[in-house]
């Protein structure tokens, strides 16, 4: 392999490892498995069956798990210690024996992208579980399933194209990041308040210069008070 394409390889399997590493896992050792590609030496360990069979199925799980409301925020808390290490794993293989340090670098890359791409799901899906339907949550799902596979299949023949494609994902992530953090935030403050612990409100400041002139009448009348219950006076 050149080196666009064990950097398209590398990136390409970080990337998909963050949104759905199973679909990842199996798409990878089924286009080995049929000869439609070659794995670098590293990862023909997804080739075996029962590799295939394993990320077959735990992706069949992850297909209801990842289209259900709420359930599929928890199954991505579950797997951010899962999607995270195994993608920098699958990127530090993707590169092959080409030496100890593209090995560390892959590692720390592969790690960081499909942590980026892992934390821009979770907190995208976590924003559309607001929506009382349905709908949103399947589609955002179906799109991933899809861009997985769609991503996997042009990091291997157009490696150009996918790293152009990718660059501009991660512009993508930058502009929202923000937006998500601010969605989060909203789901917070929402949840504080169904459980009833939203804060108190902070009282008004008296006006400018109020203290000293509401203390004045405030000792005149006990002055005149004072004066009134004297009997001598």
């Amino acid at each position: 392999m050149g080196v666009v394409e064990t950097i398209a390889l590398t990136m390409g399997v970080a990337w998909a490892s963050g949104i759905n590493l199973y679909a990842t896992i199996a798409t990878l050792g089924l286009l080995g498995a049929t000869g439609n590609i070659d794995l670098p030496p590293d990862l023909e360990i997804l080739m075996d069956p029962l590799v295939i069979g394993a990320a077959g199925f735990m992706y069949f799980v992850e297909f209801i798990a990842d289209k259900t409301p709420g359930v599929d925020s928890g199954w991505d808390t579950i797997h951010t210690f899962i999607r995270i290490p195994a993608g920098a794993i699958l990127a530090a293989g993707a590169v092959g024996d080409v030496g100890a340090g593209a090995e560390l670098a892959a590692i720390i890359g592969g790690g960081t992208l499909a942590g980026a791409t892992h934390f821009t799901k979770a907190g995208t899906r976590l924003a559309i579980n607001t929506s009382p339907e349905p709908v949103t949550n399947w589609t955002a799902s179906f799109l991933e399933d899809i861009a997985v596979i769609a991503g996997l299949w042009t990091a291997l023949h157009h490696p150009i194209v996918f790293l152009v494609l990718l660059g501009a994902f991660i512009l993508l992530m930058i502009w929202l990041l923000p937006k998500i953090w601010r969605a989060l935030r909203a789901v917070y403050r929402k949840i504080q308040s169904l459980l009833g612990k939203t804060p108190k409100p902070e009282p008004d400041a008296p006006p400018s210069g109020a203290t000293g002139t509401a203390a004045a009448p405030a000792e005149s009348g006990f002055a005149l008070s004072f004066k009134a219950e004297d009997p001598e006076k």
